[in-house]
């Protein structure tokens, strides 16, 4: 039998130089004691819940940094628990750390605003990489980018027409994005396909062009459009 009340937050002499807190959910003990031992060792302070009633207390009572959610709870879903935040309007990280690892469940993780999305069994290098590159990310960037009606939230990867969410995909959204923020430059096939695929181009130019193909009509009511440059690239550009 658990004990029903929130596990302590755990400190290490790190902690002083390091004052990000971190909210851990994950009903397996071994997985949940191993996670706040690696968390605090490296650094952070760490809360630590086995189920979502335990989850909901630390929230309450604290305003953690990031949260490591599981998805398979005793007591619900994780990802009802992330839905619950942004429906509020909630930005704080999510980095999703499941077994539920096939592609339509790391799609929703994502579509419901998830930040990050790491399958079991994970390295924990990746999990320190992941909490690094987001508060890095998060001390680099604005919470949002507007351009006109057209509105990105930063931290839950959703564009917005006029408060009007544009249902991206996180490639659409990143792709939409890269563009908005070079407006009335011009970016090479090459150069997109690098930032947003995160590989070389090669011959693969269809996939930039049925990518922004998708977003023309999209953005229309935007008063935005991205026009092509034949031998050279893709302008972002008020209409």
């Amino acid at each position: 039998m658990t004990n029903n009340s929130p596990p302590s937050t755990l400190n290490s002499p790190l902690s002083i130089l390091n004052s990000k807190l971190l909210l851990c959910v994950e009903d397996d003990l071994k997985i949940l004691a191993n996670n706040l031992s690696e968390l605090t060792s490296a650094g952070y302070r760490v809360l630590g819940a086995e189920n979502l009633a335990q989850a909901r207390e630390h929230l309450a009572a604290e305003k953690p940094d990031a949260i490591l959610l599981d998805i398979m709870l005793p007591n619900g879903n994780g990802l009802d628990l992330l839905q619950e935040l942004r429906s509020v309007g909630n930005k704080v990280p999510v980095i999703m750390l499941t077994a539920w690892g096939e592609p339509k469940d790391v799609s929703r993780g994502y579509r419901l605003g998830a930040t990050a999305y790491l399958s079991k069994p994970f390295d924990y290098d990746a999990v320190e990489a992941a909490i690094e590159s987001i508060f890095g990310h998060l001390e680099q960037v604005p919470e949002s980018v507007s351009k006109g009606s057209l509105t990105f939230d930063i931290l839950s990867g959703r564009a917005f027409i006029e408060g009007v969410d544009m249902l991206l995909t996180p490639k659409d959204f990143a792709l939409l994005l890269l563009l908005a923020q070079n407006e009335d430059r011009v970016l090479r096939a090459e150069l997109i396909y690098e930032k947003v695929w995160k590989a070389p181009l090669a011959e693969n130019t269809a996939a930039v062009q049925r990518a922004i193909s998708r977003l023309r009509g999209k953005i229309e009511p935007s008063g935005y459009s991205v026009t092509m440059t034949r031998g050279k690239g893709y302008v972002f550009e008020r209409v």
